[in-house]
């Protein structure tokens, strides 16, 4: 009887407990004149416009926020906000975007970012609360000098954070379910997102390995890249993983791809 009744404890708790599922965010638009700082001829492709996601994924054991999108003052102002060689734009703010669901930056349990370049970690300083898995060459390198796209306003908050410094590849929750993936090369500690969803299967989301698909069919890494020798060895690996584990790549960037996926308060599983 014993065993009889720990059978079906055990049944019922494999029927209740569900697999993690994925929120994608509209966190703004880079609007470009040229792709010369992506190593590409205008010819070779035509996009001009890239999409900047902001990720929540909600598992059984918290909730994860990966990228934080452009800056609020971004979202704050009245129209495009003019660049050097282009313009940025951003309807709402992630955190008035998750308002939508229900949910405030307190109710986040863990933040993670790409890498710390300002579209990427606009947000970092509203979910400072967080708990912080953080690659510990990026933090380092944002740290010590910031770099050309690294504003350090946007992640002083975090200097306050509890911060998980990690070293190459990490399984956030243990089960391998979402797992980040150390692809240096872009910055210093660049890495990538791979969720495993039960309906829709294994996602990789690209980070800015990849800025646009003619960056990954040309291979040829950003000029702005610090170090593109890694970041070849990067594409290298995480090809293999593609067709090691069957995932599907998500190019962070490609507006096409994103206006072909469902947002929020629409999701994945």
């Amino acid at each position: 009887m014993r065993i009889l009744v720990l059978s079906l404890i055990f049944m019922s708790c494999q029927a209740t407990a569900s697999g993690p599922k994925l929120y994608i965010f509209d966190c703004g638009l880079i609007n470009l004149e040229s792709l010369e700082m992506f190593n590409l001829r205008d010819t070779e492709s035509p996009v001009r416009q890239m999409f900047v996601p902001c990720y929540l994924i909600e598992h059984e054991r918290g909730r994860l926020l990966f990228d934080g999108g452009l800056p609020k003052n971004i979202a704050d102002s009245d129209g495009p906000v003019a660049i050097e060689g282009g313009s940025l734009s951003y309807d709402r703010w992630i955190v008035d975007q998750l308002d939508d669901i229900g949910l405030k930056p307190s109710d986040i349990d863990y933040a993670t970012y790409s890498h710390l370049h300002f579209d990427h970690a606009g947000a970092a300083n509203a979910f400072a609360s967080s708990q912080v898995i953080m690659q510990r060459k990026e933090w380092d390198a944002a740290m010590a000098s910031g770099g050309e796209f690294v504003d350090q306003a946007l992640i002083d908050g975090l200097t306050e954070s509890s911060i998980s410094f990690i070293d190459g590849d990490y399984d956030v929750f243990g089960d391998g379910s979402v797992r980040l993936i150390f692809t240096p090369g872009h910055t210093p500690g660049h890495q990538l997102l791979m969720i495993n969803l039960e309906k829709t299967g294994q996602i990789l989301i690209s980070g800015d390995l990849y800025h646009t698909r003619a960056n990954r069919s040309l291979r040829r890494a950003p000029v702005f890249n610090v170090d593109p020798n890694q970041t070849y060895e990067s594409m290298d690996r995480v090809e293999s993983l593609l067709q090691e584990t069957g995932a599907t790549l998500w190019i962070e960037h490609d507006k096409e791809l994103a206006d072909s996926l469902k947002k929020a308060p629409n999701f994945y599983e």
